[in-house]
Protein backbone atom coordinates (compact mmCIF):
# COMPACT_ATOMS: atom_id res chain seq x y z
CA UNK A 1 0.00 0.00 0.00
CA UNK A 2 1.34 3.41 -1.00
CA UNK A 3 0.22 6.62 0.71
CA UNK A 4 1.00 9.74 -1.33
CA UNK A 5 0.81 13.06 0.50
CA UNK A 6 0.80 16.68 -0.58
CA UNK A 7 1.41 19.81 1.48
CA UNK A 8 0.51 23.17 -0.01
CA UNK A 9 1.02 26.61 1.52
CA UNK A 10 -0.87 29.35 -0.25
CA UNK A 11 -1.85 32.97 0.08
CA UNK A 12 -5.44 34.13 -0.18
CA UNK A 13 -4.93 37.75 -1.25
CA UNK A 14 -8.59 38.82 -1.24
CA UNK A 15 -9.54 37.43 2.18
CA UNK A 16 -10.85 40.27 4.32
CA UNK A 17 -11.88 38.03 7.20
CA UNK A 18 -11.32 34.56 8.61
CA UNK A 19 -14.79 33.66 7.34
CA UNK A 20 -13.79 34.49 3.75
CA UNK A 21 -10.54 32.55 4.18
CA UNK A 22 -12.45 29.49 5.43
CA UNK A 23 -14.83 29.71 2.45
CA UNK A 24 -11.90 29.58 0.00
CA UNK A 25 -10.24 26.71 1.89
CA UNK A 26 -13.48 24.72 2.00
CA UNK A 27 -13.89 25.26 -1.73
CA UNK A 28 -10.36 23.96 -2.42
CA UNK A 29 -10.84 20.91 -0.18
CA UNK A 30 -14.23 20.13 -1.76
CA UNK A 31 -12.73 20.32 -5.27
CA UNK A 32 -9.90 18.00 -4.27
CA UNK A 33 -12.38 15.41 -3.00
CA UNK A 34 -14.82 15.82 -5.87
CA UNK A 35 -12.22 15.69 -8.67
CA UNK A 36 -9.58 13.35 -7.23
CA UNK A 37 -11.28 11.45 -4.37
CA UNK A 38 -8.52 12.45 -1.99
CA UNK A 39 -8.69 13.42 1.66
CA UNK A 40 -7.59 16.93 2.56
CA UNK A 41 -7.73 19.32 5.51
CA UNK A 42 -6.34 22.64 6.71
CA UNK A 43 -3.36 21.62 8.85
CA UNK A 44 -1.57 24.85 9.84
CA UNK A 45 -1.64 28.67 9.69
CA UNK A 46 -5.22 28.66 10.95
CA UNK A 47 -4.87 32.00 12.73
CA UNK A 48 -3.38 33.75 9.70
CA UNK A 49 -5.81 35.88 7.74
CA UNK A 50 -4.12 35.60 4.36
CA UNK A 51 -2.14 32.33 4.45
CA UNK A 52 -3.24 28.70 4.72
CA UNK A 53 -1.62 25.29 4.69
CA UNK A 54 -3.54 22.25 3.55
CA UNK A 55 -2.47 18.64 3.54
CA UNK A 56 -3.89 15.92 1.36
CA UNK A 57 -3.46 12.17 1.04
CA UNK A 58 -4.27 9.47 -1.46
CA UNK A 59 -3.92 5.71 -1.01
CA UNK A 60 -3.04 3.60 -4.05
CA UNK A 61 -0.96 0.63 -5.10
CA UNK A 62 1.58 2.67 -7.09
CA UNK A 63 3.87 5.53 -6.12
CA UNK A 64 3.82 6.84 -9.69
CA UNK A 65 0.02 6.84 -9.84
CA UNK A 66 -0.38 8.54 -6.46
CA UNK A 67 2.15 11.27 -7.20
CA UNK A 68 0.69 11.83 -10.69
CA UNK A 69 -2.78 12.37 -9.22
CA UNK A 70 -1.39 14.77 -6.61
CA UNK A 71 0.45 16.73 -9.30
CA UNK A 72 -2.82 17.03 -11.23
CA UNK A 73 -4.52 18.21 -8.03
CA UNK A 74 -1.82 20.85 -7.56
CA UNK A 75 -2.24 22.03 -11.16
CA UNK A 76 -6.01 22.30 -10.64
CA UNK A 77 -5.55 24.43 -7.51
CA UNK A 78 -3.06 26.65 -9.29
CA UNK A 79 -5.35 27.25 -12.29
CA UNK A 80 -8.88 27.20 -10.85
CA UNK A 81 -8.73 28.83 -7.43
CA UNK A 82 -8.13 32.44 -6.30
CA UNK A 83 -4.93 31.65 -4.37
CA UNK A 84 -1.20 32.20 -4.83
CA UNK A 85 0.85 29.07 -4.15
CA UNK A 86 3.85 29.79 -1.91
CA UNK A 87 5.18 26.25 -1.39
CA UNK A 88 4.28 22.69 -2.34
CA UNK A 89 5.72 19.27 -1.63
CA UNK A 90 4.69 15.75 -2.61
CA UNK A 91 5.90 12.66 -0.77
CA UNK A 92 5.00 8.97 -0.86
CA UNK A 93 5.45 6.25 1.75
CA UNK A 94 5.07 2.50 1.37
CA UNK A 95 3.34 0.54 4.13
Amino acid sequence: MIVSMIKIIFEIPNAGSIKEKRRVIKSVIDKLYRNFRMSAAEVDLMDSLSFAQIGGALVSNSKVHGETVLQKAYNMIEKETPVRIQDMSIHSEEY
